[in-house]
């Protein structure tokens, strides 16, 4: 899948100036990675989720049903940041469980964020650009590494195989897996799933 255009000024941040609206057709990954906490049994969880799409499905999901999980997600797209304070202030039910952010996720600070359950990042290798070097970002192998090193052992790490930038991803990939402790595990639907070792108590039964 391709995305939109990134208003990619030096000394600007890096943005996107479309919106991404639920097409499973030519994007299921997030809705396979609800299938995904749905056949895990995945309940009271703590999700970190790159990139989240007009439709927040993802989100959404986390709220509905008894699941009871949280979600923590961030978007480069101000379209994408609008209809979500439109669904909470719609939904308040939601904003609950369900917190966005806008920016560039490779300016996240690990420092900032909470243990967590599931993180997926489905859109490594996609928007990181050299501009992004004139403001000390992160490389898509630190971004890998900040967020794997927040999850809990036995927590989960989702890549996405059909993005357009996969091939770029699977050598990120295999250096995350010499650099930390994750263990590949079968394949759900289009999503590539590590586990990091360990055993701890996790959102998984």
């Amino acid at each position: 899948m391709g995305h939109g255009p990134v208003l990619n000024e030096k000394g600007k941040l890096n943005i996107h100036t479309e919106t991404w609206h639920l097409n499973v057709d030519c994007c299921p990954c997030d809705v396979h990675f609800n299938d995904f906490v749905d056949v895990m049994g995945i309940r009271n969880a703590a999700i970190f989720h790159f990139g989240t799409g007009a439709h927040h499905v993802v989100g959404i999901a986390a709220a509905e049903g008894g699941r009871n999980n949280s979600v923590l997600a961030i978007t480069a797209s101000i379209g994408e940041h609008d209809s979500y304070v439109r669904l909470i202030v719609e939904h308040p039910e939601i904003g609950r469980a369900y917190k966005v952010y806008f920016g560039d996720i490779y300016q996240l600070e690990g420092r900032l964020l909470p243990d967590l359950d599931l993180v997926t990042l489905f859109h490594l290798c996609e928007f990181r650009t050299k501009v992004q070097d004139s403001y000390g970002a992160l490389t898509d192998l630190e971004l890998a590494q900040v967020l794997t090193d927040k999850l809990i052992p036995g927590g989960r790490l989702l890549f996405y195989t059909g993005s357009f930038a996969f091939d770029a991803a699977r050598s990120v990939i295999a250096r995350l897996e010499r650099k930390r402790p994750i263990v590949r595990e079968p394949d759900f639907k289009t999503l590539r799933v590590y586990r990091k070792a360990g055993t701890a108590a996790t959102a998984f039964p």
